[in-house]
Formats: structure tokens, sequence, C-alpha cells
């Protein structure tokens, strides 16, 4: 091997780019499930999304609807009845789409109208000025809170406390702006204006039902009973005798985890076994490389066998050989993997995770590959006759 050293390097090759490969799909996948768990625990812990629903399904997994059956009184008998005893708190909410000037610069964005208790549910931060207050919501205020992407849009970095946007044609003073919390695209959790909730019904929107209604369980332990407990309160509210007619919808943030978790652990399990092809090839190669070197050790193999060298010795110098390839090979490619993830996950901004189970299982599948695809070179040599093996030319 050191004699042939770009023969060598060669036959690593297949192994790095295996072991690379895998180690970086994984942690890459894993990233992306880290990313996806942290947004949707970042709207809230152990919450349930009651929403209206035209369509009557059964109410824990019905589909939701754009129907008005959900109002503040729902609300407050949620947070209020003797037989809802798992639920901590109750956040009644109204959202719309509208467009939105300020200075001469417009945007379309959701306006959600919301009590004080949606920051404690939803875990939004305030980085300057303050949130919707109880005061706010129950005198009717025209003010608003903008998430950071309604700020860039309309502000750029000028700080917009105290100035006035118009939502839908009316004024609003601006009395704060909250702490990002990432995203792209539809639902945007930094593309909003919180307004009271009062405000947006009465005054913007002229709406008597709400958009949705958030509750937050105790705890994780007990979300499957505050599910059941809310679901039939509603249906004796609306006065529905089986859950299979319900006029809402239950969503539970566990669900969501569960079902994102699955998705990307699908995606990461997909192109890992791609990644895997790659250490099939490269064991390959080590084959193909390990038996041209057979063939040109021959006369050398007929010396040690003449020399009393038994099958096992032979078998086990080439096995030897080929291990020392494929686990040097994957030691290298451990640390490719390791490098590319990192560089991956900073470019398109996702924790850097690395999973230690799979940088082992990769280190054991190269051992693994040098003694299966070594196995028939050495074989081979150890069958070599002395006789014929020193002759040959």
């Amino acid at each position: 091997m050191g004699v042939n050293k770009l023969r060598t390097g060669l036959a690593m090759l297949g192994i790095i780019i295996g072991i690379g490969s895998v180690i970086a799909l994984v942690s890459l996948g894993q990233s992306s499930q880290a990313a996806v768990t942290n947004q949707i625990e970042s709207l809230g812990a152990n919450l349930l999304t009651i929403s209206p629903s035209s369509q009557r399904g059964e109410f824990i997994q019905g589909g939701a609807g754009s129907a008005t059956t959900l109002t503040l009184e729902d609300a407050q008998a949620i947070a209020s009845s003797p037989s809802v005893t798992d639920v901590s708190n109750v956040s009644p909410e109204y959202s719309r789409r509208a467009q939105v000037t300020a200075g001469g610069k417009n945007t379309n964005t959701s306006i959600i109208g919301v009590q004080a208790i949606y920051s404690t549910l939803h875990k939004v931060s305030v980085a300057e000025g303050q949130f919707i207050s109880d005061g706010d919501d129950a005198r009717q205020l025209k003010v608003a809170v903008l998430g950071p992407t309604v700020v860039q849009d309309l502000f750029g970095e000028t700080n917009p406390v105290g100035a006035t946007v118009r939502i839908s044609g009316q004024s609003f003073r601006v009395i704060g702006v909250t702490v990002s919390k990432g995203g792209t695209g539809f639902g945007n959790a930094d593309d909003v204006i919180y307004v009271p909730l009062s405000t947006a019904q009465k005054v913007l929107f002229g709406a008597t039902s709400l958009s949705s209604i958030s509750v937050q369980a105790k705890s994780s332990a007990v979300m499957t009973a505050a599910e059941d407990e809310v679901g039939y309160l509603l249906l004796d509210r609306h006065k529905i005798s089986s859950p299979a007619n319900a006029d809402f919808s239950i969503f539970s943030q566990n669900d969501i985890l569960n079902t994102a978790s699955s998705v990307t652990g699908t995606f990461t399990a997909l192109l890992s076994g791609i990644a895997a092809i790659s250490l099939i090839v490269g064991g390959i190669g080590i084959m193909n490389i390990m038996l041209v070197t057979v063939t040109e050790r021959t006369r050398e193999i007929g010396l040690r066998k003449a020399l009393g060298a038994k099958k096992k010795d032979i078998i086990a110098q080439f096995l030897i050989e080929s291990i020392i390839l494929t686990f040097v090979g994957g030691v290298l490619g451990m640390f490719v993997g390791i490098l590319l993830s990192f560089v991956i996950s900073k470019i398109i901004s996702l924790p850097f995770t690395i999973a230690f189970g799979s940088i082992l299982l990769a280190i054991g599948v190269s051992g693994a590959i040098g003694i299966l695809f070594g196995w028939y070179p050495a074989r081979k040599a150890a069958n070599l006759q002395p006789i014929e093996a020193l002759r040959y030319e």
C-alpha cells in the first residue's frame, strides 16, 4: 500500500465518499427535523387549536373550514367550565389578511386579533415597546404590534414604535415590535400584525365569530384528556349530539410534531439509502484493487506458502490490508461528512446536529465492507498452489 500510494488513495476514495455522504445526509436530515420541531414548538407548548369547520367529521379529526361556528362565548366557556379541568389557558383569535400602508410603502399581511393571553400561549416576545393588553381589548383601541417582516417591509431599519400604519384604510398606532421567530412564505410567524381582538372583530372586519381558539393543556400528559373535555363541552354548547356531526375541528400540537417528524425521518432514511449505494460501489472498488494486488503478488504468495505459510496466514494478510483500506477511508470519510454537514447547515441556516450513532455505524460498516469485499481476493490468494505461483510470470 505504501509503494502504490495513488492506487491506495483511489481505492479509499469510494469509501470516503460513501461514509461522508451517509454522515452528512443523516446529519442534515436530523438538522431539518430539529428545525421543524423548533419552529412548531416556538408557536407554543401543549397547544390545542380549535377551528370552525363546515365539514362534519369526528371532532378530534375533522377538517378545518371557513365556517363561523366559534364565538367568544365558546372561548369563555372553555376557560370557566368546571368540566374542563386539564386546561390552563385559553386564547380566542380572529385573523384575516389585509392591505397595510405606511409612509408610501404597503404590504399585504395577516392581521390577528388577540387578547393579552396570546403572548403567553404562543411564546410571543416583544423586542420593542409592548404587546396588546387587556385594557386595549376592552376599549377597542386602534393599536398594533408588528412582526419583524412587516417592520422591514414598511419601515426598513427605522424603529416604528409610535408611528402610524393604515390597516384597510384605518389608522393604527404602533405600540410594539415582536422578536423574530424565523420562517418564510405563507404562515410566516414574523409576517403578522397583532391588534386587539375586539378591534379586529368590531372595528376592522365587522365579525362576530372567531377564526380559532388556542387552548393550552396543563401538561403534555393530559393533552388527550383536555382535547376530549373541550370537544364534548363545545358539542353540548352547539347542541350537537354526536361527535361525528361536530361543526369544529381540534388539532393537537403533538399530532403536528409527530407528522413532521415522520416526514423528515422518512426523507432522511431515503437520502441515507441512496448515499449507502456509494458504499457498495466503494467496496467493489476495494475488491477490484485487492484482486489486482493478488495477481501482482502471486510469486510472493507462492514463496510464502513454500516456506510454510498456511491458508489462514495468507487470508489474514489480505483481509488486514482490505480492512485497513476501508477503516482509514471510513475515518477520513467521517471528517469529510462532519465538515460537509457543518458547512451546509450554516449556508441554509439549519441547526448543526451530528448523530454519533451514525458515525459509529458508518465506521463499523466500513470495516464490514473491508471483510466482505476483501474475503474473495483473500481466498483466491490462499488457494493458489505454491509451485504454480512460483512459476507465475
